[in-house]
């Protein structure tokens, strides 16, 4: 699998304080990032991104946007793997931390619970803790694929997804306005060629999957205690069931004994936090966790 990269730098008078390997949500593209790299590397940190399978520039085509492909979600663990590696025999031994959002945090999460050695921390945004109804909507998704196949672009699963993610949004503009209360990153979002194109049924399938796997106790309890997290959220983001699924996962990880564990939900904001109004104050607290955490 060949996959696009982003890949950010400072200038060469900046001494290098470590990595942000960042890894994108559905239905976007990594190029979205660029910036919330700029102030990542005017203190210090290289910044690196890639397209995840079936999303921007991998993707082998425009319409082929949203078909990640059979087993997709342990393909993206490999691959953001793989890149995290290949930044560690880059740059060395520098703090390595990887930065998910939405689905990105779901697959940091996967990593988290399997992989955690190989980062120095872990960051999510716009993410959830466990969810219910997981075995039907797989379910759904299997009846799907056995009647229109895997890679049918699915309207009805992403309905089930996402249908209701504006109905405490009044008065509405598109479907979109749960990204941000920012009109113009919204309507950026959906210019973008790379943003919100419909996933294939197969791809459901693997979410859902994926999904059920990381709230399972057994999994949550394989996270290094030692690892810090951050994690940040807006109080009115539909993926984060409005704060509470945040604050469930917050709790649980601190039940797990894990020794540094942060949360903040930001009021008001919707699901991308690096997009909102407030940007700026989520930045700079997004800078200074990492200033406390790369002493």
């Amino acid at each position: 699998m060949s996959l696009h990269v982003y890949e950010w730098l400072p200038e060469d008078a900046i001494p290098l304080k470590g990595v942000v390997q960042i890894v994108h949500g559905m239905a976007e593209t990594a190029d979205r990032y660029s910036r919330v790299a700029s102030p990542l590397c005017e203190l210090g940190y290289v910044v690196y991104a890639h397209d995840q399978r079936g999303h921007g520039k991998t993707a082998k085509s425009i319409e082929s946007l949203g078909d990640c492909g059979e087993d997709c979600f342990n393909g993206m663990v490999n691959d953001i793997l793989e890149l995290g590696d290949f930044l560690k025999s880059k740059y060395g031994d520098i703090p390595h931390y990887l930065f998910g959002h939405s689905m990105g945090s779901f697959l940091t999460q996967q990593i988290m619970e399997h992989h955690g050695e190989q980062y120095s921390g872990f960051i999510l945004s716009g993410t959830n803790g466990p969810q219910s109804n997981l075995g039907l909507a797989r379910s759904i998704a299997l009846m799907q694929i056995k009647l229109q196949g895997a890679p049918h672009h699915s309207l009805m699963l992403n309905a089930l997804v996402f249908g209701r993610y504006n109905h405490k949004i009044s008065p509405t503009r598109n479907t979109f306005d749960w990204l941000s209360r920012d009109e113009d990153e919204v309507d950026k979002y959906i210019q973008d060629p790379y943003c919100g194109e419909v996933c294939t049924a197969g791809f459901f399938r693997d979410f859902f999957g994926l999904l059920r796997d990381i709230q399972k106790p057994s999994s949550y309890r394989t996270i290094h205690k030692n690892k810090p997290i951050y994690i940040f959220a807006g109080d009115a983001d539909p993926v984060g069931s409005y704060g509470k699924g945040v604050t469930r996962l917050h709790q649980i990880y601190l039940k797990l004994g894990i020794s540094d564990v942060e949360c903040r939900l930001y009021p008001g904001g919707r699901h991308e936090m690096l997009n909102e109004i407030n940007r700026d104050e989520v930045t700079a607290d997004l800078l200074d966790w990492l200033a406390r955490h790369n002493k």
